[in-house]
């Protein structure tokens, strides 16, 4: 007699290799704010995003083409990477824009309240995982933790060039709102096109919109860029390029392979570590005072992480209805 087959986990958790794939893109996800503070103090805010995606677009279209992925398209399939290019532009411009008028320390905070939104949005959505308790608990340590990062952020003491602000956190806190839609949008879009499909078009249409958003509203000094031998210009060049290679491309489509097989929550409550290696970049080529709070916050993320993301049997690991 055959028994009857096991159904499978409708949210199964992280295998290893995920695990240690999702931490890496967190690090470098970490060092993003920074970047983007180095490369807005030479080139316009708009524009840096707009080469970070140009690059992005060439970087994952030639990983589509090495792994033998077609990226031609119908006009109907085009929609999706539209529409994602639409929120890629909205968040990514004003994300940016906040890191130029905030700080990194700060941006690294803000953007990443991006995983409330996600867990919230998904938990009422038909058909995704529901979060137990136990989850419930993981993220709420793992949230006060993330709170407790903004001690070591002393405002006061850094230079008015670094000193964060309303305006730029606001920013900052809709541009998470936006990024978290934007996961979820990814999320389901990967299961209709291929992941490098989806990724490479809608950084082409966001590259776009950046371009023309920048060459209406912003003064590109392009003269700068030719005088490498100024060491602020090297550093903006090589942070463009890490934000454009790096974290638009290779986190991006890393991210989306991902999504294709784990949940938003699973993969996105991760992030919740990026402000400790975004603080820890920006004290090591910013300038930023390291506190002891640091540490603890720390221990507090990584359980929090360690329970939301802890597969579990019986009634508390299926959804809550």
């Amino acid at each position: 007699m055959n028994r009857p087959e096991k159904p499978a986990d409708p949210d199964p958790p992280l295998s290893t290799s995920a695990v240690l794939l999702t931490l890496l893109t967190v690090i470098l996800w970490g060092g993003l704010p920074t970047a983007v503070r180095f490369s807005t103090e030479v080139i316009p805010p708009v524009a840096v995003a707009g080469l970070r995606f140009a690059m992005a677009a060439a970087f994952t279209a030639m990983w589509a083409i090495i792994q033998g992925t077609p990226l031609l398209l119908p006009p109907k399939q085009l929609l999706r990477p539209l529409v994602g290019g639409i929120l890629l532009f909205a968040q990514i411009a004003l994300f940016t824009v906040g890191i130029h008028l905030s700080n990194a320390s700060h941006g690294s905070v803000v953007v990443n309240t991006f995983v409330f939104w996600v867990v919230a949005i998904e938990h009422f959505l038909p058909g995704t995982a529901r979060l137990h308790r136990r989850q419930i608990s993981g993220l709420l340590l793992a949230a006060i933790s993330v709170g407790m990062i903004l001690l070591t952020i002393p405002d006061a003491a850094q230079p008015a060039t670094e000193a964060p602000s309303f305006e730029g956190d606001l920013m900052l806190v809709i541009s998470a709102l936006i990024l978290a839609v934007k996961i979820l949008f990814t999320q389901a879009s990967v299961h209709q096109l291929h992941p490098d499909q989806f990724v490479t078009w809608h950084a082409v249409f966001g590259t776009v919109f950046f371009a023309v958003w920048s060459l209406l509203t912003e003064d590109f000094p392009a003269t700068q860029l030719t005088l490498l031998h100024d060491a602020q210009v090297r550093n903006a060049v090589l942070a463009v390029a890490y934000q454009g290679v790096i974290v638009a491309g290779f986190c991006f489509a890393l991210q989306a392979r991902l999504l294709q097989l784990y949940s938003a929550s699973r993969v996105s409550v991760f992030s919740f570590a990026t402000p400790l290696f975004g603080i820890l970049f920006a004290v090591i080529l910013r300038g930023d005072d390291l506190s002891p709070w640091l540490f603890v916050s720390g221990a507090g993320v990584a359980a929090g992480i360690a329970l939301v993301n802890q597969g579990s049997s019986g009634p508390a690991g299926r959804k809550e209805q």
